[in-house]
């Protein structure tokens, strides 16, 4: 990592640790908008660390910029920092303009289509999509469509859309979005990547988030194993105890680890590497997130303890963008395609 990286990165941990709160939280779960929070985390510039510096980004590396949605989530920030990076990247690459506050992207389900028509110079965009993130507190939405069999990205500002609301287990914003809005001409441009290869991105960036979440359920569950005394001793000097919490912390790794093939999937637009990490992250993320509250016992689902703002969100991230079974199926796919000789070279290349 470069010290530009690692500058930004202590920076943005020490702000996300202030941000946090329980109190925060709390509002956060029940459904508030948090203005101030999100101010703090633009005022850093955050949300425009994936895009290039000539388009008014850092410039950073892109596998630096990702471990910010990763440091985001073992925090448990409670705002869309992850959507307005990559709606902020999509744009920008695109050489649309990217502008200040919340950002997000749609479609972000598989089987949607958006479609674009001209008017005279402009372009009319009209449609729904479901399950968009934050769609009620975005200033920008990303969107992608076809315009006569080709795929476009729209940069849609509020007032361009109605939104009928909708959340995650988690609390976070999931909305239907309507589009019925005109564009000018300088809001839309040709790319060449189709919809999966965007969805698979934001899953990409699900990927780290609950590898950065389930660090954060490692460490809460390993600190009440050693503090909760029973028997005259902490419950973690029981072998029982200790063999979850190994499997717990080799959970932890393989999502790590994930998260890591996710990264180098988002750089190298490797839709495969990303369905290999979503996959083995949701697995970590079920088994995980299920020995933290075994050991907890009943406080563990407490509103007053800290674990279940971390285990809701790693359930709602395990199941969007396509659940372990879609991404499976996808990989089962691709090496049923590629044939028998070709499966250990693919394995090891990944």
């Amino acid at each position: 990592m470069s010290d530009d990286a690692n500058i930004l990165t202590n920076t943005a941990g020490r702000l996300f640790a202030d941000l946090c709160t329980d109190d925060v939280l709390h509002r956060a779960e029940a459904g508030e908008w948090l203005p101030a929070p999100w101010g703090a985390v633009e005022e850093i510039g955050l949300p425009f660390a994936l895009v290039a510096e000539d388009a008014g980004g850092f410039g950073l590396p892109v596998g630096d910029a990702l471990d910010l949605v990763r440091l985001a989530a073992f925090h448990g920030l409670p705002l869309p920092l992850a959507e307005t990076m990559l709606a902020n990247h999509l744009l920008g690459n695109a050489g649309l303009d990217v502008g200040a506050g919340v950002a997000s992207v749609a479609p972000v389900l598989a089987e949607e289509r958006l479609h674009l028509t001209r008017e005279g110079e402009k372009w009319r965009l009209a449609g729904q999509c479901r399950r968009v993130p934050w769609g009620r507190n975005a200033a920008t939405i990303a969107v992608w469509g076809l315009y006569e069999g080709q795929p476009h990205i729209a940069t849609v500002s509020a007032g361009g859309w109605r939104v009928e609301t909708g959340t995650n287990i988690a609390g976070s914003p999931r909305d239907t979005v309507i589009f019925d809005t005109v564009l000018p001409a300088s809001a839309v441009a040709a790319v060449e990547y189709d919809i999966e290869e965007q969805i698979a991105a934001l899953a990409a960036l699900r990927v780290l988030a609950m590898a950065g979440a389930l660090e954060r359920v490692l460490e809460l569950t390993a600190a009440y194993a050693g503090e909760r005394v029973q028997f005259g001793r902490p419950i973690g000097k029981f072998q029982a105890v200790q063999q979850n919490m190994a499997v717990l912390a080799e959970q932890s790794c393989a999502a790590a680890a994930a998260a890591n093939i996710a990264a180098r999937g988002f750089v190298a637009n490797d839709i495969l590497a990303i369905a290999i990490a979503k996959v083995r992250a949701g697995e970590a993320a079920s088994v995980g997130a299920g020995i933290a509250h075994q050991v907890h016992g009943a406080i563990g689902f407490t509103a007053e303890h800290r674990l279940h703002f971390f285990t809701k969100q790693l359930w709602s991230w395990r199941d969007e963008l396509g659940s372990e079974a879609v991404w499976s199926r996808r990989i089962g796919r691709h090496m049923a395609k590629a044939g028998a000789e070709a499966l250990w070279p693919l394995v090891t290349n990944i």
